[in-house]
C-alpha cells in the first residue's frame, strides 16, 4: 500500500510528503493503537502496551489478527519468536 511515510514526523522529499511503501508502518500503528483512538474507526488499535502486563500473549495475538484483518490485510501468521520478537507476515489485499 502507497501512503505518507513517517519516521517521527511526516517526511518531506523535494518540498512535498513523501510516498511510498507503508504496509509495515501501518501495521506498527494499528498494533501500538488502542482502541478509541482513530475517530473514524474506533475499534481499530490491538494495544500492545496493554499486553506487557499480562502473562498470556494469545489474547493480544488473536487481537491483533483480528485488527490487521479489519484494516483490509490477509495474515498469514502473527507469533512471537524465542527471543520475544514479534513476527507479523501480512499484507493488503489487492
Amino acid at each position: 500500500m502507497q501512503d505518507f511515510i513517517f519516521s517521527d514526523d511526516l517526511e518531506t522529499k523535494n518540498g512535498d510528503f513523501a510516498i511510498g511503501e507503508s504496509t509495515s508502518q501501518h501495521t506498527k500503528h494499528i498494533l501500538i493503537a488502542n482502541k478509541g483512538e482513530y475517530k473514524q474507526f474506533p475499534e481499530l488499535g490491538a494495544g500492545i502496551e496493554n499486553m506487557l502486563n499480562s502473562e498470556d500473549a494469545m489474547d493480544f495475538l488473536i487481537e491483533a489478527k483480528k485488527n490487521l484483518e479489519y484494516d483490509g490485510m490477509a495474515v498469514k501468521n502473527i507469533s512471537f519468536t524465542g527471543e520475544g520478537k514479534l513476527n507479523v507476515d501480512a499484507k493488503y489485499k489487492e
